[in-house]
């Protein structure tokens, strides 16, 4: 029960504190269909005088990355059914594909919601996927905002491309202050995947910004999306050469191998690791989650935050989905509800063509300011780029705690 009244608060702590919009508009409520490739939430026969607007998702719900794409797809899902709700009538319509973290089955996905008449794209979840639709939604001139894309060229790719979660170079950056500035060590070794754009941006400003603050790198080892079965050596030449911290910004699934491996070594570094690093704790079959004790990383949200606004989150996605939410659900949920304060600020509805909805939301999220769960006073750039502030947590007691 009190996890009840603490979802309904949410809901209406996050719609209230937005402008009213729609006005006469019939009660309804949302629901959810799943299919193998679709996930959507809609109020059907919803009457009045909006026109429901088309928000579709694009990410990856099963293979590999499925952490990531299942956590973004319930966080969306979660805001527009209490924004629906809240409302009393459907003001978003969505559907979420799986891209399988391809960039061609994104494209796919992409095609089939044009089918469908999307208006807005809430995605896709990983950078490769992202780089090749943004592509596509620039020539189409489709608003598009992903919550957790990271790499720089994903902006560049259009003025229409947003994103939520931290640029690469921003991660890469605060990563090596954060070091530097807490004194975890001096003698680093990173381990990335060169054939990555997110991984290998990362890198890149870490290792710049290292030389800054005075730390050392003393192990640059890579790998790549073809050979990437057995991370041990790259891992043995942080430990020849005396690295006390090994920097990994790389995702979770090649995470799990290098700490297996320094486990069965007797490597014992600091291990610390950006936002892709968030899942390992649910998202790898067979790994032996206690090998990602003290494992630290950056992200923008921490769920045991004490804040009434995450609580409230925390409770109501425990609720709807059995599990704790992570950074990606977090950031997903922030897209539904800065679009949506945008929609209300510039009176946008259903009706409208995607490109007059794009130019009403490029000019919004250039002027406006969001409070949402990943950050207070988030701003948007002409570049798309958002402004907020870094989190550092640590895995203690196999769960994410706040540093």
């Amino acid at each position: 029960m009190k996890k009840k009244i603490i979802s309904g608060l949410l809901a209406a702590s996050m719609v209230l504190s937005l402008a009213a919009c729609g006005s006469s508009a019939s009660s309804g409520e949302a629901s959810s269909e799943a299919a193998s490739t679709t996930e959507s939430a809609s109020t059907e026969g919803a009457t009045g005088e909006t026109t429901p607007i088309k928000i579709g998702g694009i990410g990856p719900i099963t293979g590999a990355a499925a952490a990531y794409g299942k956590a973004v797809q319930h966080g969306e899902e979660l805001a527009v059914k209490e924004i629906n709700e809240a409302a009393g009538y459907t003001v978003f319509d969505w559907q979420f594909q799986d891209d399988e973290h391809d960039a061609e089955k994104s494209v796919n996905a992409y095609n089939n919601l044009k089918d469908w008449g999307v208006q807005i794209l809430a995605g896709p979840v990983t950078t490769t996927p992202t780089l090749a639709v943004a592509a596509e939604t620039a020539n189409d001139n489709v608003f598009t905002m992903t919550p957790s894309a990271s790499a720089q060229n994903v902006i560049e790719t259009g003025d229409n491309v947003f994103q939520v979660c931290f640029t690469d170079p921003n991660q890469g950056v605060a990563s090596a202050d954060y070091i530097a500035d807490n004194g975890l060590a001096t003698k680093i070794g990173v381990i990335y995947d060169s054939s990555d754009a997110y991984s290998s941006g990362i890198r890149d400003k870490f290792t710049e910004e290292a030389g800054v603050k005075g730390l050392e790198i003393v192990a640059d080892e890579s790998f790549t999306g073809d050979n990437k079965s057995d991370l041990s050596t790259q891992l043995a030449k942080c430990q020849s050469a005396g690295a006390e911290l090994v920097f990994m910004p790389i995702y979770y699934t090649e995470a799990s191998q290098i700490l297996t491996t320094a486990n069965k070594t007797g490597y014992a570094p600091k291990f610390f690791g950006c936002d892709g690093m968030d899942g390992i704790l649910d998202g790898v079959e067979g790994f032996d989650t206690a090998l990602a004790e003290d494992l630290m990383l950056l992200t923008p949200f921490a769920a045991d935050a004490d804040d009434a606004k995450t609580q409230a989150f925390v409770a109501a996605y425990e609720e709807a989905y059995g599990e704790t939410p992570n950074q990606f659900a977090a950031d997903a949920y922030d897209v539904i509800y800065s679009i949506y304060q945008a929609v209300q600020s510039a009176n946008i509805t259903g009706d409208m063509s995607a490109s007059d909805i794009c130019e009403a939301l490029k000019a919004e999220f250039t002027s406006m300011t969001f409070d949402g769960l990943t950050g207070t006073g988030m701003t948007w750039d002409a570049s798309g780029a958002v402004s907020k502030a870094p989190k550092a947590v640590v895995i203690k007691n196999g769960a994410y705690a706040a540093m």
